[in-house]
């Protein structure tokens, strides 16, 4: 495997994952499904962020960060709020709870997905594949990307 395989690989496997994704009843929006995942997780790493800091550390246009946001709030997977050092900026904060929306999303497998896109039923080959891409999400992590950055 070379950097350009891992690339594909994982651009890939991102689109298998946002087809395993519960689509139902979330409506139609300017922001894509990847943006917001990308939100999400920034969100998730480094709560309390403006919309702005947001936009700069993911490379994403600031619109999208705030549809992202909407989104999210939507949904109930962020609280937002003033900053108290400047009311003109909007707070991102993880939700404190899940809502139903977020453990819905959370709990939904990624067989479906997998099957579909390696064209296969065969639940032990779905299990395999499954058990590696859980071993692999156990040894690259949010943190392999900050190692990489230093």
């Amino acid at each position: 495997m070379n950097g350009v395989d891992l690339f594909l690989l994982g651009r890939t496997l991102m689109k298998i994952g946002e087809a395993a994704l519960p689509t139902e009843d979330i409506g139609t929006h300017s922001t894509s499904v990847r943006t917001v995942l990308i939100v999400a997780g920034d969100v998730r790493d480094r709560p309390g962020g403006a919309v702005g800091e947001i936009a700069v550390r993911t490379g994403l246009p600031q619109s999208a960060v705030s549809g992202a946001v909407a989104r999210l709030r939507e949904a109930g997977a962020v609280v937002t709020g003033p900053d108290p050092r400047d009311r003109r900026r909007l707070l991102v904060r993880p939700a404190p709870e899940a809502s139903a929306r977020v453990a819905e999303v959370r709990a939904t497998p990624v067989d479906a997905a997998l099957s579909t896109a390696l064209d296969t039923d065969d639940p032990e080959h779905l299990a395999t594949i499954v058990a590696l891409l859980d071993e692999l999400a156990r040894h690259v992590t949010p943190q392999s990307l900050t190692r990489l950055r230093e």
